[in-house]
């Protein structure tokens, strides 16, 4: 049995529309002719694909079948157009990091991907790891050397912290109090330091890194963050020397089965070289005076 690729297109489109009328607009066939079509293709099939209503169309299980073998055609059809045409592949590399790092690297996607690349590229932040080890990720930027045997890891920096404020010592900052993290981000190391020693005089909190950086620059209170964030950032004002305790280094992780992998190792490669060409940044060497 011969299947149209054009007939099974048609039958997508009133399959998910849920009738003929809404497939005019998409087909741009009249709904005599869709109707036609997919009898035809009933036939073919030799059962009825749709139950017939006055509200619309829904699918039979034969059609309830025959919907999963043809958007199983139609992922196949858009592979084949997208090779033909040139464009992104079917390959794409998933890169997990912290929010701060992975805001850092999307800064920078020019030197990361372009559009001569034949793979795509998936950012995925998260607070927590990112099993490389199961494949929910291709590579991870961690704060610490992988122990699993089925992981590479590439020294690529340091990061350094210190306490920052914003430009105006008002309101908390003038107070000398502190903003810090709660739930989830609060697990962080910086966060559990600045608990631990300034606990007594954090007066607010936010759930997310990026909204306590909006709070300490309209002058909530100081707070801790990575120099290469501080340092970068026109509103805030570094109020001391890094932190040398919460010192750490910075490693690019991959599976070993990947590492090698063409689209991987690219990417590896120039997020590689795009820390080293920002180590001072990372390292607290060129704050703003």
């Amino acid at each position: 049995m011969d299947f149209s690729w054009d007939d099974l297109r048609l039958f997508l489109d009133v399959a998910r529309l849920g009738g003929l009328s809404a497939a005019t607009e998409t087909t741009r066939l009249s709904a005599a002719t869709l109707g036609r079509r997919v009898a035809a293709l009933e036939r073919q099939v030799g059962e009825p694909l749709f139950h017939r209503s006055q509200s619309g169309y829904r699918l039979t299980q034969a059609g309830e079948d025959l919907l999963a073998r043809a958007e199983d055609v139609e992922a196949a059809m858009l592979s084949l157009k997208r090779w033909k045409e040139g464009a992104v592949g079917e390959r794409v590399v998933r890169l997990s990091a912290g929010s701060w790092t992975g805001a850092f690297v999307a800064s920078h996607i020019g030197e990361i991907w372009t559009v001569e690349d034949r793979f795509g590229l998936e950012f995925v932040t998260a607070m927590q790891k990112v099993d490389i080890g199961r494949r929910n990720a291709d590579l991870g930027i961690r704060n610490q050397r992988p122990t699993e045997q089925w992981l590479a890891g590439r020294l690529i920096g340091t990061v350094a912290y210190a306490i920052y404020s914003g430009l105006n010592l008002i309101n908390g900052i003038k107070a000398g109090y502190f903003v810090g993290l709660a739930g989830e981000g609060g697990q962080t190391h910086s966060a559990r330091w600045m608990q631990a020693r300034h606990g007594d005089r954090i007066a607010v909190r936010g759930n997310d890194s990026m909204g306590v950086r909006e709070l300490v620059a309209a002058g909530a209170g100081l707070s801790v963050f990575p120099c290469f964030v501080g340092d970068s950032d026109q509103r805030l004002v570094r109020v001391a020397q890094p932190i040398a305790e919460l010192e750490t280094d910075q490693w690019l992780i991959s599976h070993h089965e990947e590492r090698h992998e063409p689209a991987v190792h690219a990417v590896a490669d120039r997020i590689a070289a795009l820390m080293k060409r920002h180590g001072p940044l990372f390292r607290g060497e060129t704050p703003r005076v």
